[in-house]
């Protein structure tokens, strides 16, 4: 259905072998992933994972890190991300920032600019672009450590206690209000209105993406809308896709290009993101095995295109025959159905397409390292 497009590229550095499955934001795979990310880093100045280590080391956040500390023992989810982001050296927690900085780069200045010189370029990237990249990752913080609120209502023993997750919540506000606002101050230091527009627009994107998540239930035999790909498409770029592409092309827009390479650059990042949530939702039933242990989300792109595909009463029927006798569900049974229908299939094709279309975009911009970089991103989210 969608032809790969990756086969009659000139560009030799992109092919690189993925014998594993690579995820573009938070890989658990260090290996082929890893070199792919190093040596993008070194393409655009320095490790992106330093990129808000201005705003981590001033003396307001330490006082937040110190708070945090209180919540050792307890089992709030704002101490795990809070780990993540010390700890995990695995895990490529600032990839939206180095997509933005590899397309300024391989965009490189524009010839419509009065005075390219103005900026001390950096390994051919403005200043502005570069703190354009802090901010779209102090963003995307923000709404993962906002995302660590716990419901208290659904508590249970097990869970910890009721004061250090109410302490726990109040923390996971405070402390995703003040990278948002470090974000909106650097935002306006940009003293660009294109830009403002851009990127205050996609935070609403993500406030309007999480709260139709938070809104809407896809678990087990609960009634959720039926969500075909199209639905699926605009409901995932508002909280996945909208804030890098935006920020892509904010970043065009800090050098000066035109409205076409805007465009492209938009498109890059929407495809990107998009190509990247179908890979995530595919690897539980792309890598099982037969016996294996697998569970898998109900908000899984394949698990929803199948509930669309075979409509409501055949999925109640599913559901009630992957139960187990101690009315459990048994995901390998439910698996397997989903594999049988051609939701796993659309999903891939899905996933394929946007992965093309990332492509075919970075294709206007001249052929460098930054160039084939992107195009190793691209490639990377189309296997499985």
């Amino acid at each position: 259905m969608f032809a790969p497009v990756w086969t009659r590229l000139p560009c030799t550095v992109w092919c690189v072998s993925v014998r594993r499955t690579i995820s573009l934001f938070s890989s658990p795979v260090p290996s082929n992933w890893t070199k792919v990310v190093s040596d993008a880093e070194k393409i655009v100045g320095y490790p992106t994972s330093f990129m808000s280590l201005r705003c981590l080391l001033s003396d307001e956040f330490s006082n937040v890190a110190m708070h945090v500390k209180k919540l050792v023992g307890s089992q709030h989810p704002l101490l795990n991300t809070a780990r993540g982001f010390v700890y995990d050296s695995r895990n490529n927690l600032q990839m939206r920032g180095l997509v933005v900085l590899l397309l300024s780069k391989a965009a490189g200045p524009s010839h419509a600019s009065s005075d390219p010189s103005a900026q001390d370029m950096v390994s051919g990237i403005y200043p502005s672009q570069r703190n354009l990249a802090e901010i779209t990752e102090l963003i995307h913080t923000a709404f993962l450590v906002h995302r660590g609120v716990v419901n208290l209502k659904e508590l249970t023993p097990s869970d910890g206690l009721l004061k250090d997750m109410e302490f726990g919540n109040k923390m996971a506000v405070l402390s995703g209000d003040f990278l948002l606002a470090n974000a909106c101050t650097g935002l306006a230091q940009l003293n660009n209105t294109k830009v403002v527009e851009l990127i205050s627009g996609a935070i609403g994107d993500l406030v309007q993406g999480i709260y139709y998540e938070n809104s809407n239930t896809f678990e087990e035999d609960l009634v959720s809308p039926e969500v075909d790909t199209t639905a699926w498409e605009e409901q995932t770029f508002l909280s996945h896709g909208a804030l890098l592409a935006k920020s892509c092309q904010a970043a065009m827009e800090l050098a000066q290009h035109d409205n076409k390479s805007q465009r492209l650059a938009y498109m890059y990042g929407k495809h990107l993101s998009l190509g990247h949530r179908l890979n995530s939702d595919l690897q539980p039933f792309v890598k099982s095995n037969v016996g294996e242990q697998v569970s898998f989300s109900f908000s899984a792109a394949p698990v929803l295109f199948h509930r669309h595909i075979v409509g409501p009463e055949r999925w109640q029927q599913q559901l009630r025959q992957a139960k187990t006798m101690r009315n459990q569900l048994d995901y390998s049974e439910l698996l397997a159905a989903v594999k049988a229908e051609k939701g796993l299939s659309t999903a891939i094709n899905l996933c394929r397409y946007h992965g093309n279309r990332a492509l075919e975009a970075i294709q206007a911009f001249p052929s460098s390292e930054a160039r084939c970089a992107l195009e190793n991103m691209a490639c990377a989210i189309t296997k499985f």
